[in-house]
């Protein structure tokens, strides 16, 4: 089959989904209860796409109930870990039966290209359940070593209703990290998702309860975050906030935590990393394949985007070259379209916000290499060409600020010790990158740079052991990884007399 069919075939797939945009509470799809409803866009042409009930406090309220409901009754929370391991199998055998219909939503409602739908956020959202799921029967607690006359031990239980509240960048694999864990632990799950990208929560809900989940375990209020989140991160029948998003409303979740109920909060707050490329990288071309797919992949809304490109000055002009040629392949197109590299950023807002960003770049004295506007002939849609900065220095503001979109700044520096010193002035810490064919080098770097997550001789790969989160004011939470679960579980210590 063609590239020209497989579009077809996907544009007439897209055309006939049939989506869902109510609230789903307590097993069942419901309108918000003030009637109020906006619209879903996609952002390749600016078409409507579904009418989506938006959720208020009463909402809310109505959702945690029904959590705290099941979650009393003991249907999830005191299932026995085998069963709760089979509905979550299911699940993931039935996200994967839906592939083609998540890729498409995803794909028509926040831009990501079918292609990257395809290989990579549906099946890593399976592989988060089916990982997750394979971790329950391997939460334990422990037996003190206490006098012959005592017994004591500690339970790890869950917590309650958990709220999660998820961004629009990566709308299924992000709200899989969040709910796949707080689920396997045994508690219920009110979701928040991104008013931008709410549909795919909402099948989600619905296959979760063809799985067997009991009703009210898993609860989907879409909304605004004045109106939704907020009410959710206050509501003092939530026990923990699990939230990804920016750095000013992760700390507006810790200061809803303490004017409520001190629930517990994890967060995860984007970055503004810096990928660095050594004067003695081994392969220049492999590096700048990986740099261009770190901050241009999935149009640079990533959190943990290598968006400071740092390059040796010794390899500078070569590189960059080098780096301008690989930009050149994620050529904004048709996001139904599988040959298509990169589609439009989530919304005409994000649009707007990210060409002011490029704009405060030039003003500042960088100079723009490439792209810098939107691409001719997709003006009808949000989209933004790959921009490359050079003459780039720390203190510039598009090397501060998380644009979250393809804007990449090349950044001069002279050996090692500059690298680390550039690299950790930042208030960011997610993710960091080392080109290097010193070992030594790359560890120390590793031991070096403030991070939470740190790449030698690639970027951003990693599996469901690794440990997703960072440092500073990228936050406190880890997603993916055993701890994720144990994250959302308390201990309970027991302490018996027994003669």
């Amino acid at each position: 089959m063609t590239i020209v069919a497989q579009s077809a075939t996907w544009h007439e797939k897209a055309a006939r989904l049939k989506l869902e945009g109510r609230l789903f509470i307590d097993g069942d799809f419901v309108p918000a209860l003030g009637g109020k409803v906006f619209e879903s866009i996609n952002p390749a042409d600016g078409s409507v796409l579904a009418e989506v009930s938006s959720g208020g406090p009463a909402d809310i309220d109505r959702a945690v109930a029904s959590g705290l409901k099941a979650f009393k009754a003991g249907v999830w929370s005191r299932m026995s870990p085998r069963d709760r391991m089979a509905v979550l199998y299911r699940f993931a055998d039935l996200i994967e039966a839906h592939k083609d219909e998540f890729a498409i939503i995803d794909t028509i409602d926040m831009g990501k290209p079918i292609a990257e739908m395809l290989a990579v956020d549906v099946p890593l959202a399976v592989l988060c359940f089916r990982f997750t799921a394979e971790c329950i029967d391997k939460v334990q607690g422990s037996v003190g070593a206490t006098s012959p006359d005592v017994l004591s031990y500690v339970l790890r239980q869950p917590l309650g209703v958990v709220g999660c509240i998820v961004p629009w960048n990566y709308p299924l694999l992000m709200t899989a990290w969040k709910i796949a864990p707080a689920l396997a632990a045994g508690n219920s799950v009110v979701l928040k998702p991104a008013e931008q990208s709410p549909l795919s929560a909402l099948l989600l809900a619905r296959l979760f309860v063809e799985a067997g989940g009991p009703a009210g375990v898993f609860n989907v209020v879409n909304g605004f975050g004045p109106e939704a989140g907020k009410p959710l991160a206050l509501h003092n029948d939530v026990e923990k906030i699990a939230f990804t998003g920016s750095a000013e409303i992760g700390k507006l979740m810790m200061t809803y935590s303490g004017q409520s109920n001190l629930k517990k909060v994890s967060t995860e707050c984007g970055g503004k990393s810096p990928h660095v490329i050594m004067a003695d990288a081994a392969d220049l071309e492999t590096a700048a394949t990986w740099a261009a797919m770190g901050i241009f992949g999935n149009q640079g809304e990533v959190c943990c985007a290598g968006s400071r490109i740092l390059v040796e000055k010794a390899i500078l002009p070569e590189f960059t070259e080098i780096f301008r040629a690989k930009a050149a392949s994620y050529a904004p197109g048709d996001p139904l379209d599988p040959a298509t590299g990169m589609g439009p950023l989530v919304d005409f807002s994000q649009q707007k916000r990210v060409l002011n960003y490029i704009g405060i770049g030039k003003q500042a004295g960088a100079a723009c290499l490439t792209g810098g506007g939107v691409p001719v002939g997709l003006e009808k849609g949000a989209y933004v060409a790959p921009t490359i900065f050079t003459g780039v220095t720390n203190d510039m503001t598009i090397a501060r600020e998380e644009i979250f979109g393809p804007v990449a700044s090349i950044i001069a520096f002279d050996g090692y010790d500059e690298a680390v010193s550039i690299a950790n002035d930042t208030n960011f810490g997610l993710a960091a990158g080392i080109w290097t064919s010193d070992l030594g080098k790359a560890h120390r770097f590793a031991r070096d740079v403030e991070a939470g997550m740190v790449y030698i001789n690639s970027y951003m790969n990693g599996d469901m052991q690794f440990p997703f989160g960072g440092w500073k004011e990228s936050g406190n939470g880890r997603d993916k990884c055993m701890d994720a679960l144990i994250s959302y579980t308390q201990t309970k210590s027991v302490w018996a007399t027994i003669g």
